[in-house]
Order: structure tokens, then sequence, then C-alpha cells
């Protein structure tokens, strides 16, 4: 494995940073469904669940890569991923109410069968950073970016939540980055990347689209976010 490429150390940024920038709901549904566990029962639930998590994210990632090989796949991906940069820039709220478990193993169950449910978002995003690396490259750098990602996202997730309510400029990033990898993976689509490059050039056939990325996604998150704030007040 060669890890002097600048390529593949940008990749496994955007892979730690998009997995725990989008955990911060997966990161909520851990503590309220292990939180009226004993405090020994809480560590345990906490780390099988988180541990869990992860190991069938690592999969389904895995899963998502192969597939954005086919033709029109990358579109439907990029259509995605704009649309989760738009809720996470629109602040839509998740899980909050949840109940909590009334035993370590019903905790995990919650947890697992959460996480299934709300890593979509996660699966696409790290399935598209990881797109970036070699193809040779992309297994170990989902591995290495999620296990990474793990104790932040189990001892740092209530900093990180605190910290984006301190500086929302950091949710507008994050959004930002989501826009931009989903106009890259838009442009890179097998179907139509062949005619960009041809009518465009290979140096210029993503820079429009990542900047197309962006545009949507904030612009049409902090309009979400307005109307939303509008009618709290109405």
């Amino acid at each position: 494995m060669d890890f002097s490429s600048s390529a593949v150390w940008v990749a496994l940024g955007y892979i730690m940073f998009t997995n725990i920038l989008l955990s911060g709901d997966n990161a909520v549904v851990i503590a309220m469904a292990s939180r009226n566990l004993p405090r020994e029962q809480q560590k345990k639930a906490i780390f099988w669940g988180s541990a869990a998590a992860i190991a069938m994210r690592v999969v389904l990632t895995l899963v998502a890569i192969q597939l954005l090989a086919l033709p029109y796949l990358k579109i439907i991906g990029a259509i995605l991923l704009i649309y989760i940069g738009v809720q996470l820039m629109a602040d839509s709220d998740g899980d909050e109410n949840m109940d909590a478990a009334p035993s370590m193993f019903s905790a995990i169950k919650t947890i697992l069968i959460a996480d299934l449910v709300m890593s979509l978002d996660n699966v696409v995003a790290v399935a598209a950073a990881a797109d970036r690396a070699p193809e040779e490259m992309r297994m170990p750098l989902i591995l290495i970016g999620l296990g990474l990602s793990i104790p932040l996202i189990i001892f740092g997730s209530t900093i990180l939540l605190k910290v984006m309510d301190k500086y929302p400029v950091i949710i507008t990033l994050g959004a930002a980055l989501l826009g931009f990898l989903a106009g890259e993976m838009f442009a890179t689509d097998p179907a139509i990347h062949h005619t960009l490059v041809e009518t465009l050039g290979a140096e210029n056939a993503d820079a429009p689209f990542q900047i197309l990325g962006i545009g949507l996604v904030v612009v049409i998150g902090l309009w979400l976010k307005k109307k939303s704030k509008h009618q709290e007040k109405a």
C-alpha cells in the first residue's frame, strides 16, 4: 500500500471528516438508547453497539463503492448527497425523543437498527470520499478511516455537537464538502464522464459541477433553514 500519494491522504481526511460530521444523530441515538442502563452496562452497550454499527457500515460502504462503478448510479448518488448536504444545512432534528432501552442487549439492538436506518448518508458520503483515492487503496482507506473515526465518534460526539452549536460555520463547511463531493461524483459517472472530458477537457470536467454542488447545498440549505425559522415564529 502506497501512502506517499497526496490523493490517498486527502481521501482519508475526507472519509474521517464526513463520517464524524454525519454521525452526530447516530451519537444521539447511542446516548439515548443506553441512558437508563447501569454505568458499567452503558459503556459495554456503547462500545459493542458502536462496533457492530461500524462493521455494518464498512460492509455497506464497500458494496456502495462497487455499485458506483455502474453507469448512472453515481448520478443518483450525487443527487442523494445534495439532499443529505441540504438536510445538514437545514439542521433537521434526529431521533432525539427515542425511548431508552431497558437492557444492554436491547440497547445494542436499538443502536444497530437505528444506525442501519440513519447511516445511508454516511455510506454514500464515505463511498464518494473513497472514490477520490486510487482503486487499490479504497478498501484499506475505508477500514482505516472508519476505524479511526470510532473513538472520535464514541468519546468525542458530545464535544463535537457542542462545537457545532457554538460555531455553526463548521456545519456549513461540512455541507459544502458534501456538495463538492456530489458535484465530483456526478461528473465522474461512467455514463457522462467521457463526454464531459471531450467537451470541457480533463482538467476542467469536474470543477463546474463541484462549484454547482457547493452552491446548491449552501443556497437551498440556508433557504430551508430561514423558511423553518419563519414557520416557527408564525
